[in-house]
């Protein structure tokens, strides 16, 4: 009987795993991944035509970040999609917000500069779009052919 406890505690010891009662056997997905997962679910949903619906992920996805960003604060990609999260909610102004801490961060991320660029269309002022479209230039990447679209009214930005 020892031996078998004393087998058990060395395998705990070595998986480094607990387990408590009633838990779900250790999601440890984080905040921000969480996030991740429900902007993705959330746009799906936009494009089904489910407003109420994505609305209610965008909301979920947004504390989620909070949590990421209270934890390992000044990440551009977190701060991106607090930006991106809070544009989407309608809070233009602290999209916006959270958009310029990301770029003090990463100047030349692709998804802040794209995603800033298309706030700046829907708050109609465009010099700031094309402001951030030239520092997507030669990126060769899709965030500078959605943004290069947006500006252009070929493509339309669902804020």
């Amino acid at each position: 009987m020892k031996k078998s406890i004393l087998i058990l505690y060395v395998l705990f010891l070595l998986t480094g795993k607990v387990f408590s009662a009633g838990s779900s056997g250790g999601d440890t997905k984080s905040n921000y991944d969480q996030a991740v997962k429900l902007i993705k679910s959330a746009k799906k949903s936009e494009e089904k035509g489910k407003k109420d619906k994505a609305q209610s992920k965008y909301e979920r996805a947004f504390k989620f970040l909070i949590k990421s960003n209270q934890k390992k604060p000044n990440k551009a990609d977190t701060l991106n999609y607090l930006g991106f999260t809070s544009r989407k909610l309608g809070d233009f102004e602290n999209g916006e917000k959270y958009y310029l801490q990301g770029l003090a961060i990463e100047p030349k991320h692709k998804g802040i500069n794209e995603y800033l660029g298309e706030l700046y269309v829907v708050t109609n002022r465009l010099d700031l779009a094309v402001e951030r479209l030239e520092v997507l230039k030669g990126c060769d990447c899709e965030e500078y052919e959605d943004l290069k679209a947006i500006i252009a009214g070929e493509k339309v930005s669902k804020y």
